[in-house]
């Protein structure tokens, strides 16, 4: 049996800076950010203790480290940067990152970038 195990940060909220218009490079703004990790798990961990699982606290301060680092003109760019960055811990199979702007457009609930990468070491 296969067990495939996803965590998911949804709804992550962040002041990025982001954008390519002279608007968006004067002040930071609001980027919502859904991030899902899947990992072949072999098997039910071995106890109830988060050294058995993937720990999702690391992109949460990966993604502050990255957006503190730089101005990002793509939403692109930020998510292959964050598909990279857990793309990198053991294990992970599968990761989709979603970026959107909330703010940009009043007819819009937002505008984003949906991206899906697998590892191809399955």
């Amino acid at each position: 049996m296969r067990i495939i195990q996803t965590i998911v940060l949804n709804g992550f909220e962040v002041s990025a800076s982001i954008g390519i218009h002279d608007r968006e490079r004067a002040a930071r703004q609001r980027l919502l950010l859904d991030v899902e990790i899947s990992v072949d798990a072999g098997a039910r961990p071995a106890s109830d203790a988060i050294d058995h699982v993937l720990d999702y606290d690391f992109i949460r301060d990966e993604v502050h480290r990255l957006l503190a680092e730089r101005h990002y003109d793509l939403q692109e760019t930020l998510c292959h940067d964050i598909a990279d960055l857990c793309l990198a811990r053991g294990g992970v199979e599968t990761v989709m990152v979603y970026s959107r702007k909330p703010d940009i457009y009043p007819d819009c609930e937002s505008v984003g970038f949906r991206l899906v990468v697998e590892s191809g070491a399955g």
